[in-house]
């Protein structure tokens, strides 16, 4: 079995990777873009995680975090299980959704193939985790992270994506808390 990609530091500060299945844009609504900072929000007051940088990108999101519990790869199934749940029935719910009959249909056909699945698989399966154990190493996924929506095309400066800590680090209007990183002041 691979030692690539799992979490085998259960205290270390992880950088991870997640999309939808099918790599679908499903982020593309304030709904549920506000689905994911609640869903980490409460992550931070209640379950352990110290989040030190994020962006969410349509159809992927980058987390910088710690979980001070010592479980981080439980952690995330939790973060993933809830805001899956949470945004097909946002989905499910929202009359504005023009594509919401192909986005279901994707997510059960996603479901089908997966054993583990009832109806509907939203994540893929993989994080990617990828502990960073120097400063270095930090600093180059946080400039990945927050240029990921420059590079995409979406903006022109890191600070101009809404859902990026991008904006916390320049201490402008940001979408939610994170935690003081420290270090690499």
């Amino acid at each position: 079995m691979s030692r690539k990609y799992k979490f085998h530091n259960p205290v270390g500060v992880y950088f991870v990777s997640f999309a939808t299945v099918y790599w679908i844009a499903v982020f593309t609504r304030e709904t549920y873009f506000q689905i994911l900072a609640n869903s980490l929000s409460y992550c931070r007051k209640e379950k352990g995680m110290e989040l030190f940088a994020y962006c969410f990108m349509p159809n992927h999101i980058h987390p910088i975090f710690r979980d001070t519990n010592e479980n981080p790869a439980n952690l995330l199934r939790d973060f993933k299980k809830h805001t899956s749940k949470q945004l097909i029935a946002a989905i499910e719910e929202n009359h504005q959704e023009s594509r919401k009959e192909w986005l279901l249909w994707m997510f059960k056909r996603a479901g089908k193939k997966s054993a583990n699945v009832s109806t509907y698989k939203f994540w893929q399966h993989h994080n990617q985790p990828i502990e960073l154990w120097s400063i270095a190493v930090i600093k180059q996924k946080l400039d990945y992270i927050h240029n990921n929506p420059v590079a995409a095309g979406f903006v022109s400066q890191p600070t101009q994506w809404k859902y990026s800590s991008a904006r916390n680090f320049a201490e402008e209007d940001f979408a939610f808390e994170i935690d003081a990183i420290g270090f690499l002041d």
